[in-house]
């Protein structure tokens, strides 16, 4: 399991591994530092090494990477000019010195083939200043001329709770995480600065991991979710794949439930009904010959009459709201499938504003009391709503955000961002799969759509979600390396989710050992 840390949550396996396993911590920064040495190597092969350290352990980490590159015969200056340093950075910056190597306090002219970027750890906080800010933006202007450069643990100037970057951080064509992965380099600008994202094992123990298996978040990567496929066997039919009911549109928003539903096809559902309006129904004759089509109400948006919502409740699972509109009359179809429904709900954009607005009283009591099992897929605007708390406090909470909020409400939440993170308020999973060309409209719709078919097939709403944003984000990819970022749309998202799935059951997954 590949586990992603907030900063509090590295402190104390530090201080665990330290002071209960009595692991000297200058044998940890040596394997630190070693390990670095390694990446640093390994990114370029030939040409003049900087380390740029800092004063604290960061700094300790990097003056260990430049001594093993100066023990091993390459070309390495340091770069450190601050004030205070811890014991242990002291201890590697005069090793460095007695071997021979040379500190500046400056970057070097001439070529530079790599940085190694050890300036701030995951505890930075706030703006960079002075030199700091300085020295950040000569490695940023070094990488625009081609030097490359590796963070160690998380680019200088991330959060290392939240990701949010400061004016002038370090835009790192490689992380290496020291330990286990950082919230930082996947939450928020994380992974705009982070480049690629790897983690090195250096010995350090998780204080929390054997009586509380679910204390971390962990990443959802590709070998966790090829787990989660849905087997599928040879002797079998329609109806051993299970049901899945689309429920959503009106006249405005027509387009949303359709691309929910050809998302659920692609999903491997055995049925697929879209359940519209009445009124709009006939637009959807023949587009999909695959589908079937049921009227949910009269007219040309959802209006809730019980005979008609007692239709789905003899579905797999169920994906309500996209493109309903807000309204009382979709807030009481929510209600209704909360209070009586036994299969798996999943809630999206209408179903989720239109609770917000006219159950915020009630809301707590309503799903503490649901039959079913409920997954909700909120943007962050969407779970500010629902939470109650605005878009900087979801924000500054990165990987965390959702927990409390699903533990409360006894609900799975499914929240979407730059990443998607899963949480029951007990587990929680990252998904950092995906693309920039997401940020579309439409895009929402078809996760809510191929989830809804995998629950349909027999995965949890937990396992749904991780294993349902991993292919949409996937498929996306997929889809942009045809369209380009710019010009993908939601639809061409649907048309690889089938390259999605091959590649993720034929793919050798055992070495997928980094963030990537």
């Amino acid at each position: 399991m590949n586990y992603i840390l907030t900063n509090s949550q590295m402190r104390e396996a530090d201080r665990y591994t330290i002071e209960r396993l009595a692991t000297p911590s200058l044998y940890l920064m040596e394997k630190a530092g070693q390990a670095l040495a390694d990446e640093a190597e390994r990114l370029a092969p030939r040409g003049k090494l900087v380390c740029v350290c800092g004063g604290g352990n960061n700094g300790g980490d990097g003056f260990v990477c430049a001594r093993h590159l100066l023990k091993r015969g390459r070309e390495v200056v340091a770069v450190y000019f601050a004030e205070k340093s811890s014991s242990e950075c002291e201890i590697n910056r005069a090793e460095f010195e007695m071997l021979g190597g040379k500190i500046k306090p400056t970057l070097p002219s001439g070529k530079i083939s790599l940085v190694v970027d050890c300036l701030f750890g995951t505890g930075f906080k706030g703006e960079l200043e002075g030199k700091f800010e300085e020295t950040a933006e000569e490695i940023n202007a070094r990488r625009g001329k081609g030097a490359k450069v590796l963070s160690a643990d998380i680019p200088s100037g991330l959060n290392g709770d939240n990701g949010s970057a400061a004016r002038a951080a370090v835009h790192a064509d490689e992380t290496l995480c020291i330990g286990e992965y950082k919230a930082g380099v996947f939450a928020g600008d994380g992974l705009d600065f982070s480049g690629r994202v790897k983690k090195a094992d250096i010995g350090i123990t998780l204080p929390r991991l054997e009586e509380d298996s679910h204390a971390y978040a962990f990443l959802a990567d590709a070998a966790y979710v090829k787990a989660l496929l849905p087997k599928r066997k040879r002797n079998s039919h329609k109806g051993s794949y299970g049901k899945t009911a689309i429920v959503g549109g009106s006249a405005q928003y027509s387009g949303a439930p359709y691309l929910s539903a050809t998302a659920a096809l692609r999903g491997g559902a055995g049925y697929v009904t879209l359940f519209l309006p009445e009124k709009i129904l006939p637009a959807y004759y023949l587009r999909s010959p695959e589908l079937l089509l049921e009227p949910i109400s009269k007219g040309s948006r959802i209006s809730f009459e019980e005979e008609n919502f007692e239709k789905l409740l003899s579905y797999d699972s169920i994906a309500y709201g996209m493109g309903a509109g807000v309204c009382a009359e979709v807030s009481k179809g929510a209600a209704y499938l909360i209070e009586n429904y036994e299969g798996k709900l999943i809630l999206d954009a209408d179903a989720l504003n239109s609770l917000a607005k006219y159950e915020k009283e009630g809301l707590e009591t309503l799903f503490k009391n649901k039959k079913c099992s409920v997954l909700a897929t909120p943007h962050v605007k969407e779970f500010s709503r629902l939470a109650e708390l605005t878009p900087t406090e979801i924000l500054s909470d990165g990987v965390t955000a959702a927990k409390p909020f699903a533990k409360r409400m006894g609900v799975t939440v499914l929240l979407k961002n730059a990443v998607s993170v899963v949480t029951d308020g007990n587990k929680t999973a990252v998904n950092i799969t995906g693309t920039s060309a997401q940020a579309k409209a439409g895009s929402g719709d078809v996760l809510s759509g191929l989830v809804a078919s995998l629950c349909a097939e027999g995965l949890s709403v937990f396992d749904g979600g991780i294993l349902g944003a991993y292919l949409a984000g996937k498929a996306a990819e997929y889809a942009a390396e045809r369209t380009g970022e710019y010009s993908l749309v939601a639809s061409d998202t649907v048309e690889c989710i089938g390259a999605a799935f091959l590649r993720l059951a034929t793919e050798d997954t055992n070495d997928d050992r980094d963030g990537e």
